[in-house]
């Protein structure tokens, strides 16, 4: 197994827009891991849930490497990006999807082959993020869409399964040790949510912030959680967006997910013969693609996309 704890983040700016300038130099950073050969064609680009950060993908990354190059992203505000000036642009897809297309402007400007392929990797909100990207009509001479792999989400979250997040979303709890804040980790985590030891302690050890009192405390902003305020929560309704995919896509549900519900997936199947839904037992939101049986899933069927043709515009 690959030495996981030698994997340095890099960094890319990002313009802020006027008004709202976080540094002197008017930007901020997005973290990222980056794997495989930086002039791979075929790029895996994983972008991961609301709360979570790039490093829940290494064992993921680690066996695509050498198929694939894999650009992992922090998303602002989460691991090790910067935080965003105005709390409420956290709440804006328009952030997401335009610091998105700068990772893929970077991507292709590293890449001495020119144009790209996108297979693009989300966990529950990092898939709609994807799903929003893959949409857009206008091509791109620099890049296109291969396919898109959702992780328990669809295009159609009820408000009333939002508003079950805003208990736990954005809380900010300090803990004495590493060892306390793994053990929250897994006291707050749903029954059907297990992960091995290792897998705990390396979610646990990329989830935390050293504070200079000693104390360790979850590695995102607090703010996040200003879109789950009950007078802010609304339906999440994308089937516009959905409706307009060419590309084929692979999504994986949790059998005890209420995110994604057996009545969006079923929908999200009509009159779409390119949408495969794979149902993995006893798994809630999210399945994380950690585990083997997760990742050779997703590997196979990256692998299988790989000789497909076409590419579908960015």
């Amino acid at each position: 197994m690959k030495n996981l704890a030698a994997i340095e983040w890099k960094f890319l700016p990002v313009p802020v827009p006027t008004g709202k300038t976080q540094s002197s130099r008017g930007i901020r950073r997005l973290a990222y891991t980056d794997w495989g050969d930086p002039g791979n064609r075929d790029v895996v680009v994983c972008a991961h849930g609301l709360t979570r950060n790039c490093r829940d993908f290494d064992f993921l990354a680690a066996a695509l490497e050498q198929d694939f190059r894999v650009v992992c992203i922090d998303m602002a505000g989460r691991g090790r990006s910067d935080w965003l000036e105005d709390a409420a642009d956290y709440n804006s897809a328009a952030t997401y999807v335009a610091d998105m297309e700068r990772v893929l402007e970077h991507i292709w400007q590293q890449n001495s082959n020119g144009h790209f392929q996108i297979y693009w990797v989300g966990v529950s909100m990092g898939g709609l993020i994807g799903m929003l990207l893959a949409s857009r009509e206008r091509p791109s001479v620099h890049y296109c869409f291969k396919t898109l792999v959702m992780s328990d989400i669809g295009p159609y979250v009820p408000s009333r399964i939002l508003s079950l997040f805003s208990n736990s979303i954005g809380k900010d709890p300090r803990f004495p040790n590493l060892d306390e804040l793994e053990a929250h980790m897994r006291s707050t985590a749903l029954p059907y949510s297990a992960f091995t030891d290792e897998q705990w302690r390396h979610l646990a050890e990329y989830s935390a912030y050293q504070y200079g009192d000693g104390t360790v405390g979850y590695r995102y902003d607090p703010a996040i959680s200003s879109g789950f305020r009950p007078d802010h929560i609304r339906d999440i309704d994308l089937w516009s967006y959905w409706n307009q995919l060419a590309l084929p896509v692979f999504v994986l549900r949790g059998e005890k997910s209420e995110v994604l519900t057996l009545e969006v997936a079923a929908r999200m199947q009509q009159h779409r013969a390119n949408v495969q839904i794979r149902e993995l037992a006893g798994i809630g939101h999210s399945p994380m693609l950690m585990d083997a049986v997760q990742i050779r899933l997703v590997r196979d069927y990256l692998l299988g996309i790989r000789g497909q043709t076409p590419c579908y515009p960015g």
